[in-house]
């Protein structure tokens, strides 16, 4: 009997003159790997007898005189060759080598036709939550060296390392999970598919010990839990447990944490970000009480870093147990992903994903989508298998479902972190959910805005009315068709009147008619209109110009839920954490908030030096010009900005204006990205970090739920300030509510809610300790108003600011981001 040969592989890198098909070689990495180990590599510098671009030196570190001493390639052409033409060919986007390589050998009289892998592929079905697949990315993440990045050897040795642990791994998969992959492996580019099947002779069942397994659906096993153990009523004894430095702004908020525990009313402390103020409440609370905890914080994001650092740390070192809590369309419904995994489809990209998804399902214990970071790439696949929060009985994954094994989680942790918006709907559904427990809400200056958005919704009507008429064509229920028919006429009428009359304001009986058709109808896609109609007490349509196309929304606000304390039910304990408790004399947080009792404690503030404010007092006031003079102001001032070589985000609070400044910076062939006309929030940031443009126009999600961690140095402008429409139906009603009770509507509401969303702005360029940015305001009202001296006095105390004309601050901008 034969011997199998083993299989060889050739890792190659090349640097060269560009980046394009015609360029030259410059320089030769190879490593070649064969049974899991590097038995071979070569290395050598090629003569392009051309200069090299700055680009390039400053890049490679190879030199002009370097590269004179060099071979030419086609000396060295058949010792590469000789090497590589009977292994598989690997690279690091393995288009660019393998092509370039070949066009080179193939000039000299060799013909390179060795099947490819490429570790980009592959290391995103692997390793399917990172959120960037560059070599440099994949060296951190795995620990691998790669100090002399972009010499060839060097970033070849990288990626036979990468390679040999994406082998690794792959091995140490359930057998069952890569037959799955293996038979949607050719979606890939490439014959990365080899190194799956390489893998698959050395794989092993799945183990009944570790995984659950329903059809093709293999899912990790609950971990056994540890009691945990009792911390210390010293809280330095706690920080030294977790191996954490001493701070003395830290100490002195945790001292109000704890002089305060046995307070019966609402606890409220001011504390800037960056003291460590999670594990300054997190830490005393739980050495005084075994009762829950509930955290509630701003964003997602937030929510996702504090479980991955803070609650992670907690459970390492005392057991502590405790889960993040979503809405359910935050995981995965396995009923979904499973038909999915059935249907025959086209799509390489989507298949791809289904790839990825059951690697991940190996190993998350969440389920939790926004583990995948590259999901927005297919966002319409991952909307088709987001959980409903319903489960059959009849299902064949309810004993492994996400969302049934959240529930049961949250109620067995002692820690539960969930978000604003979140809680406040999980709240509204049931009042138990934090009766009687420990409830902390950091940030709860950001509470505020969560209950104006909780306070209304908004509806793309256009779209549910096609989707309306694509059920009444594909359903053969006549009773369903004719209740989406209905539906369609009913929300058409609707518009039809708006339209013609100018009559915005929809009555509740016309509303009615729509909520019980759609409880009526046996489909989960119109849930949102359902629960608009339900929650609301008045209902409004508006419009909005979007790339040419119309879309009319049906909005639907309620101000009962404005006050906070009548909407919690009776709770063991209330710490609320703030940036901001006092807009100026008269208004407070607390209030605004709706409580009446409480204590109020504040942590000495101190200035972000790694963020600049510059208050451009040469701007013309938005209310003595046209808004065409004031667009071409703003755009005056970004050709200037666009000279500093700096990313900037610019930040509007009217569509109409970001499309006429984009017009402006079209006429005058400035490259930038502009929200829906060059793609939605999550599409355009991508492509603005990844360097497509120098210029973000921006709106909605990027005032308060984006943020740029990635940019150590950023410019952000803010062309006005962020006052509600006076003209939004919600708005209007806010006001007559808070003038029943005498109240200064603009003092206590429509200033501090400004101030509240412009701090958001601000704080969305300066997320991590190494980033510097700027942030220029356009809108003079700052300066010139009656309430300007409230607004300065609060933004002076947290951040260095300036007030300069163009002339002055592109000097001072230009020095702060060196």
């Amino acid at each position: 009997m034969t011997e199998r040969k083993s299989q060889k592989y050739a890792v190659v890198d090349l640097e060269a003159t560009d980046a394009s098909i015609t360029a030259s070689i410059i320089q030769v990495g190879i490593v070649i790997i064969c049974d899991g180990k590097v038995i071979d590599h070569f290395e050598t510098d090629v003569n392009p007898h051309m200069a090299l671009s700055d680009h390039i030196i400053q890049l490679t570190g190879i030199t002009d005189k370097q590269l004179k001493k060099a071979p030419d390639f086609s000396q060295v052409a058949s010792k590469i060759y000789e090497m590589i033409k009977d292994c598989v060919f690997v690279a690091h986007n393995v288009k660019f080598d393998a092509n370039l390589l070949a066009e080179h050998l193939f000039l000299e009289g060799y013909e390179l036709r060795t099947p490819r892998i490429d570790t980009v592929e592959l290391s995103q079905i692997v390793f399917p939550t990172l959120e960037k697949y560059s070599l440099g990315s994949l060296a951190h993440y795995l620990d691998i060296d790669l100090q002399n990045a972009h010499t060839a050897i060097a970033d070849a040795m990288a990626t036979a390392e990468l390679f040999i642990s994406l082998y690794q791994k792959l091995s140490s998969f359930p057998k069952e999970t890569l037959t799955d992959l293996l038979s949607l492996s050719d979606n890939l580019l490439y014959e990365s598919y080899l190194l799956i099947e390489e893998a698959y002779k050395q794989a092993k069942p799945y183990s009944k010990g570790k995984f659950n397994k329903v059809n093709h659906i293999i899912v990790q096993k609950p971990s056994k839990t540890k009691k945990p153990l009792k911390l210390s009523q010293d809280f330095e004894v706690n920080l030294a447990l977790l191996d954490l430095e001493r701070r003395e702004r830290q100490l002195e908020f945790v001292q109000i944490i704890e002089d305060e525990f046995e307070t019966p009313f609402p606890i409220f402390v001011e504390a800037q970000s960056g003291l460590g103020k999670t594990y300054g409440y997190l830490l005393p609370i739980l050495a005084r009480t075994s009762s829950q905890i509930i955290v509630t914080v701003p964003t997602k994001v937030i929510q996702d870093q504090m479980l991955l650092k803070e609650l992670k740390q907690l459970k390492e070192t005392f057991n502590i147990r405790s889960y993040s809590l979503k809405g359910p369309q935050n995981y995965i419904k396995l009923d979904l992903f499973a038909e999915s995994l059935n249907q025959i489809d086209s799509n390489r990209m989507l298949n791809r994903f289904k790839m990825q998804i059951l690697v991940w399902l190996l190993e998350t214990e969440t389920g939790d989508l926004d583990e995948i970071k590259q999901q927005q790439r297919f966002a319409s696949f991952f909307d088709t298998i987001k959980h409903d929060g319903n489960i059959s009985q009849k299902s064949p994954y309810k004993e492994i479902d996400f969302w049934v094994k959240n529930d049961f989680e949250a109620k067995k942790s002692h820690i539960l972190v969930t978000n604003h918006a979140y809680f406040l709907t999980r709240v509204q559904d049931d009042k138990d959910f934090v009766k009687n427990k420990i409830l902390v809400v950091d940030e709860a200056q950001r509470m505020l805005l969560a209950l104006e958005q909780f306070a209304r919704q908004s509806l793309d009507l256009s779209n549910i009315i096609v989707e309306l008429s694509s059920l009444s064509q594909d359903t053969s229920h006549l009773t369903q068709k004719r209740i989406a028919e209905l539906l369609m006429f009913e929300l058409s009428h609707m518009i039809e009147e708006y339209y013609q009359h100018s009559t915005p304001e929809i009555p509740k009986q016309q509303l009615q008619i729509i909520e019980q058709s759609l409880s009526e109808l046996d489909h989960v896609d119109f849930g949102d209109l359902l629960s608009l109609c339900q929650n609301f007490t008045s209902f409004w349509l508006s419009h909005k110009e979007d790339d040419g196309k119309r879309k009319t929304y049906l909005n639907g606000a309620s101000e009962n839920l404005l006050d906070f304390e009548a909407f919690l039910p009776p709770v063991e304990k209330l710490f609320l954490i703030s940036a901001t408790l006092q807009f100026d004399e008269k208004t407070i947080l607390p209030q605004l908030l709706g409580f009446k009792q409480f204590t109020f404690s504040k942590v000495a503030k101190r200035k972000n030096e790694q963020q600049l404010l510059i208050i451009d007092k040469s701007m013309p006031s938005i209310q003595s010009v046209s808004e065409d003079c004031y667009v071409s102001e703003i755009g005056k001032r970004l050709l200037a900005l666009v000279k500093l070589e700096k990313p900037i985000l610019v930040l509007f609070h009217s569509q109409k204006m970001l499309i006429q400044t984009s017009d402006y910076l079209n006429q005058l062939n400035v490259p930038h990205l502009a929200q829906d006309r060059n793609g939605n929030a999550s599409n355009v940031k991508r492509r603005f970090e990844r360097g497509d443009a120098q210029i973000l126009l921006g709106m909605g999600a990027f005032w308060e739920g984006v943020d740029f961690i990635q940019n150590d140095r950023m410019i952000e402008v803010i062309t006005r300030l962020p006052f509600d429409n006076p003209e939004d139906p919600f708005y209007q009603k806010v006001l007559r509510h808070m003038s029943q009770s005498n109240q200064n509507t603009f003092y206590t509401y429509s200033l501090p809610m400004m101030f509240l969303k412009l701090k958001q702005a601000i704080g969305r360029t300066i997320r991590r300790e190494n980033q510097k940015s700027v942030v220029l305001i356009l809108d003079n009202r700052i300066e010139t108003k009656s309430y300007s001296s409230i607004i300065l006095h609060l933004l002076k105390n947290e951040y260095v600011t300036y007030s300069q004309k163009v002339k002055d601050y592109l000097a001072t901008i230009s020095d702060f981001l060196l």
